[in-house]
């Protein structure tokens, strides 16, 4: 627990009247620094892991740890050092943008007010105009000003980008990592597996409840196989022989596959037939993702 700003063991949750529990035995830890990428499909007990942190709820049983104290019982105190941003909010309607700003950051105990004003140029935002006026992403702009001005130690993000244009997308992206770079640590809960691949040094898929994969994208590339795409002067080669393929698709003189495992033998057919074009590439994130949930699915069935 030394260098772990989020400590979670053996955590569960059981809501009354719930089938199964929302989390089953969760046991986690993210390091001062990093960011951490929390990834699964709806209900799979994501927000419930934040309220648990947040110290909003009660365990069933288990342990959380936020810089080594008791999230529930040191709630008070640790929030102090942690900012929070859900996908979804309820302003003040009646309020401006900058008065908004103002009572979040007394609410919190303080902000940096020359990163606010930073942070309202790189957002575009208009701090000027009344809550109920702004657009989605305006008011979710509201809410990254707010909790990235505090420089809280701990950044704990839901759906942080929601509403976001891609523009405005790029500039969240950007601060969250200088916000690493500024020695903070940030647990973030998307479903935009394309930011989690850009952003965090490692990933943690949870199921049903249940943490079904934790690593860093390179250690979970093994959830699902190398895609190999060739173009040959003539008809490919025949690969219906080799075992280590899946998903074959021959086009004319082009060849796809997928490669689970060693790509030699594939490689050695292909050098025969001498191709004109050859690519290999890692899984993305998407694809880890739905090979995991894929597998689990047939699991079950």
């Amino acid at each position: 627990m030394a260098n772990s700003v989020i400590t979670l063991h053996g955590l569960t949750k059981q809501y009354t009247g719930a089938p199964r529990p929302a989390l089953d035995r969760l046991t986690l830890s993210v390091d001062a620094g990093q960011i951490l990428g929390y990834l699964g499909p709806n209900g799979a007990g994501k927000t419930t892991t934040i309220r648990l942190l947040l110290g909003l709820i009660r365990p069933s049983s288990g342990q959380v740890f936020v810089f080594e104290k008791d999230a529930l019982t040191d709630a008070a105190q640790l929030h102090r050092d942690i900012a929070y941003i859900p996908g979804e909010t309820s302003l003040w309607p009646n309020l401006t943008g900058a008065e908004t700003l103002r009572f979040l950051a007394n609410i919190h105990g303080g902000n940096d007010r020359t990163y606010e004003k930073d942070l309202i140029k790189r957002f575009e935002f208009n701090p000027n105009m009344r809550v109920r006026t702004y657009s989605k992403g305006n008011r979710q702009k509201i809410i990254l000003i707010a909790a990235l001005s505090t420089r809280a130690k701990l950044l704990i993000m839901d759906e942080p980008s929601s509403g976001l244009d891609p523009v405005m997308a790029k500039t969240f992206r950007d601060e969250v990592r200088a916000a690493r770079g500024n020695g903070q640590t940030i647990f973030l809960s998307s479903h935009m597996l394309e930011e989690v691949e850009e952003l965090c040094d490692c990933v943690a898929i949870l199921n049903n409840g249940k943490l079904v994969e934790q690593g860093t994208l390179d250690e979970l590339r093994h959830l699902s196989a190398v895609t190999v795409e060739a173009t040959f002067t003539g008809k490919p080669p025949d690969v219906s022989h080799l075992k280590s393929l899946t998903n074959v698709e021959v086009h004319g003189q082009f060849l796809r596959c997928n490669v689970n495992g060693s790509i030699d033998e594939l490689l050695a057919v292909m050098a025969k037939a001498k191709p004109r074009s050859f690519l290999s590439r890692k899984p993305t994130l998407e694809e880890l993702f739905l090979s995991l949930y894929e597998h689990d699915r047939k699991q079950a069935a």
